[in-house]
């Protein structure tokens, strides 16, 4: 299994899930940009590539992955945490090497990619 969703993280996407159309999944990835060069992608897709992405089902949760990116976050655990200012998803991706100050980015021994605006 590429990542993980904690049953909060799954609690949380399933009612966001309710506002989306029959036949969504959750598209986890990474894209270029933030303070350290790599940031995450979370989303909802309809249009699934067989032959650029794969597809798993999570906790329960239909999951589509772009292929260049299982390696960069393989093993990574999705959650959702409340606090008194209200709740966001975590991620914690053990193939991080450095992370920026905000959380939302991050680099990989491998995979550096471009920094940008935090």
């Amino acid at each position: 299994m590429t990542l993980t969703i904690t049953d909060n993280a799954k609690q949380q996407i399933v009612e966001m899930m309710k506002e989306e159309s029959e036949g969504v999944y959750l598209r986890f990835g990474v894209q270029g940009g933030g303070c350290s060069g790599l940031s995450y992608a979370l989303g909802f897709e309809y249009d699934i590539n067989d032959e650029l992405d794969t597809t798993e089902e999570i906790n329960g949760i239909s999951v589509v992955i772009n292929n260049q990116d299982i390696p960069i976050i393989e093993g990574t655990t999705i959650d959702f945490k409340q606090n008194m200012m209200g709740g966001g998803f975590s991620i914690d991706n053990p193939n991080a090497i450095v992370s920026c100050g905000c959380g939302s980015s991050f680099r990989t021994k491998d995979k550096v990619g471009t920094p940008g605006d935090c």
